[in-house]
């Protein structure tokens, strides 16, 4: 997410510092900027001076003091409450002077990731969707401590990179993941229920219901963790039983059958 965060970010002309945890995965997210972008030029949506341009605005590094300078940080760690209220604390220190300060988080409170910061009236939610690139919602989240001005700030910016962004409080999943986990839950529950393949199911909801893409393909898509980590997230907070991660999905996670990041999930995959 981070890198497809970054790809939209340079295509809409901004200079982007990413920070990933080591050199490695700092390699990988570059490298996977530079082949979207190169694919744009394939496709003939973009041209070589312009990928090199956009190439050019990316910095990625392992400190968090890269961010010194910046005037929006947007966090996309992964989905742990305790991590994310580490990093925003530390951003406190190393990024004094930007606006906004978001947390990219799919299910979890952005309220209590805002209450390890000092500053809280700064932090809002910007959840992008994946693909980053691809996909045009942002939803923008509102604590009862963030600033009108903050709050406001946030939606323009998500516009300017080319977003159709839309105003939610700081609830259960949001809008989207309210609606779609127990639907995808569901899905998978029909599995083992009605004993229909995943080809079936994913058959039954884009040829029935013109959905573009299957609920298995998609939870590959998402990949089986993060999809089991807001299913958490919203039983915790709600107790409804659609919430819970069906327990199919708990045997993938433990099997480390993630999906596409993996190469197996429902499906397998080459790449």
């Amino acid at each position: 997410m981070g890198a497809g965060i970054a790809q939209v970010c340079v295509q809409a002309g901004l200079e982007v510092v990413g920070v990933e945890v080591n050199e490695e995965l700092g390699r990988r997210a570059r490298e996977r900027i530079e082949h979207y972008l190169g694919r744009a030029v394939e496709k003939g949506t973009s041209t070589p001076e312009e990928r090199e341009a956009m190439l050019g605005r990316v910095r990625i590094g392992t400190e968090l003091e890269g961010l010194a300078r910046a005037d929006v940080v947007i966090e996309a760690i992964v989905e742990e409450l305790e991590a994310k209220r580490a990093l925003f604390g530390e951003l406190d220190r190393v990024a004094a002077d930007a606006q906004i300060v978001a947390t990219n988080t799919s299910a979890l409170p952005v309220t209590e990731i805002a209450q390890a910061s000092e500053r809280p009236e700064r932090v809002v939610g910007l959840h992008f969707f994946n693909p980053a690139p691809v996909l045009p919602l942002v939803e923008v989240v509102r604590t009862e401590a963030v600033s009108d001005e903050v709050f406001e700030a946030a939606y323009a910016f998500a516009e300017r990179i080319g977003k159709q962004p839309i105003r939610c409080n700081d609830t259960p999943g949001f809008v989207v993941n309210r609606i779609l986990i127990p639907l995808l839950n569901d899905c998978v529950r029909v599995l083992d229920e009605a004993g229909v393949t995943p080809e079936d199911v994913d058959r039954a909801m884009t040829g029935g219901t013109r959905w573009p893409i299957g609920p298995c393909a998609l939870i590959d898509l998402i990949g089986v963790d993060t999809h089991v980590h807001a299913s958490e997230a919203l039983w915790e907070a709600l107790r409804e039983p659609r919430m819970a991660p069906p327990p199919r999905l708990v045997r993938m996670l433990q099997a480390g059958r993630l999906g596409r990041k993996t190469g197996r999930g429902f499906f397998s995959y080459s790449e």
